[in-house]
């Protein structure tokens, strides 16, 4: 950018006639691809994008975002901006915009990733696809190191700023001319803190496992779920879980005949599902910056404080993500959704692999895909095993069986969780790029619905 964020900010808020709200977010990132145990690409890319939320007789709102606009653009995105306000409808969610004070990081720059972000990685990968062509295994993968940094500014005063790291590594493996396939991921605030050996040997010995083949018909199984599945699964409840959808009887956490489930037992497990802005390793926005409304925040609530909130504690719905429409609208407390999730479990304790040491009989799964909706009263959900599920007879894998395909309600899932590992930090499969800040026990699940043989790798 030739300008600093936060002056582009000011400078939209200049060229505004009414109340305003712009939002300058920059982001900067490093990525590396390999295939076939050999790097492929490395890059580096940064960018910007600018909102103008321009509020016309306190009621009608006007959005418009664009990549990439300077100070010469800016009169037009603010005019269109205002033109939008002054042409739209009441906003159902309008509210004031919240008043504060000049932050002293609002004069900080932006933060950036530059290429010695990827040193500490490139050479554990190096190790790794050292000893994957050893062992006549293959690894292919991808991994990013990024920060994004967003300048929230308002004509009310606000000036606020958050910067945000992110870094993710998916590595899989294959052997055996590819008829074996593996995956395993991790997330975390940067990429020197992955640990790549720790990632190859669990991809080695999944691989391993898949040298004998169990036939195992769909059905009902008792199952462990690693924290990655784990987190793909609360990750889908979580996005479900907006007041007002509960309030009008459109979601699992509405209450038949009206009103949400909000202090209702949804298990007997002592389970506490909780987002924290300031939870260490995992930390995000500890305010509200959003540039759409959406039944999970309002643009009207921008600059309001995040804390941190129970969603369900110790299996009781305690909570649900609301703005301060949504708060009013369903009679709940304002707790707005957090860019984080964690699940604990009192007493959880041990691995994934603790769990299928006391397993009689029954499943252990890699990872869940293509997840997708298909009963939103009840959180009935579909998808796809993928990379690997095992066949576990008295507390050891005895080899790989096929994939599946499964019918599974998160929300039911709870009530049926027999045990849980420690919480660790994971990153889903499937909803890891939208929410890669997560803490997940591996769980051990009584009677996992595996609905039907998928032919799916």
């Amino acid at each position: 950018m030739s300008i600093h964020p936060g002056e582009l900010a000011e400078r939209a808020l200049a060229a505004a006639s009414g109340p305003c709200l712009a939002l300058v977010t920059t982001r900067s990132e490093a990525n590396l691809r390999w295939a076939a145990n050999t790097l492929t690409t490395n890059g580096l890319t940064s960018g910007h994008d600018v909102t103008v939320v321009a509020v016309h007789d306190g009621n009608r709102v006007g959005i418009v975002s664009r990549s990439g606009v300077d100070v010469d653009g800016l009169a037009d995105l603010v005019a269109g901006a205002e033109a939008a306000a002054r042409d739209s409808s009441p906003a159902e969610d309008a509210g004031p915009l919240v008043e504060g004070a000049a932050d002293d990081a609002f004069a900080a720059a932006p933060g950036e990733v530059g290429a010695s972000d990827l040193g500490e990685l490139a050479q554990q990968l190096g190790a790794a696809l050292e000893d994957a062509r050893a062992g006549e295994r293959e690894l292919f993968g991808y991994a990013e190191q990024t920060v994004s940094t967003t300048y929230l500014a308002s004509s009310t005063g606000l000036r606020a700023r958050h910067e945000q790291p992110s870094a993710m590594v998916q590595l899989n493996g294959k052997s055996h001319g590819r008829s074996r396939s593996t995956w395993s991921g991790a997330a975390a605030r940067t990429l020197d803190a992955v640990d790549v050996a720790a990632l190859a040997a669990e991809v080695t010995e999944r691989l391993g496992w898949q040298a004998n083949r169990v036939d195992v018909a769909a059905g009902r199984h008792d199952t462990v779920l690693p924290p990655s599945a784990v987190a793909d699964l609360m990750l889908y409840a979580y996005f479900s879980a907006d007041a007002r959808s509960a309030h009008e009887g459109r979601s699992v956490f509405g209450r038949r005949g009206g009103g949400t489930k909000v202090g209702e037992r949804l298990s007997e497990q002592p389970l506490t599902l909780r987002s924290d802005p300031h939870a260490a390793g995992l930390e995000s926005m500890p305010m509200v910056m959003t540039t759409a409304s959406s039944p999970m925040a309002s643009v009207f609530d921008n600059g309001l404080p995040v804390g941190a909130t129970s969603w369900i504690d110790g299996g009781q719905l305690r909570a649900l993500p609301t703005t301060r429409h949504t708060a009013s609208l369903a009679g709940l407390a304002m707790t707005p959704g957090t860019d984080n999730l964690l699940l604990d479990a009192e007493g959880g304790h041990g691995s994934t692999l603790d769990l299928v040491r006391d397993l009689d009989d029954g499943l252990l799964m890699t990872c869940l895909w293509y997840i997708r909706e298909v009963d939103p009263q009840t959180l009935l959900l579909t998808g796809l095993t993928r990379d690997g599920v095992y066949k576990v007879e008295r507390g050891e894998v005895v080899g790989a069986v096929t994939n599946f395909r499964f019918n599974e309600s998160p929300v039911d899932l709870l009530g049926r969780i027999e045990a849980a590992g420690s919480t660790v930090p994971t990153l889903g499969r499937e909803f890891g790029d939208y929410l890669p800040r997560t803490a997940m026990p591996a769980v051990r699940v009584r009677g996992f619905n595996c609905s039907s043989v998928s032919q799916a790798s």
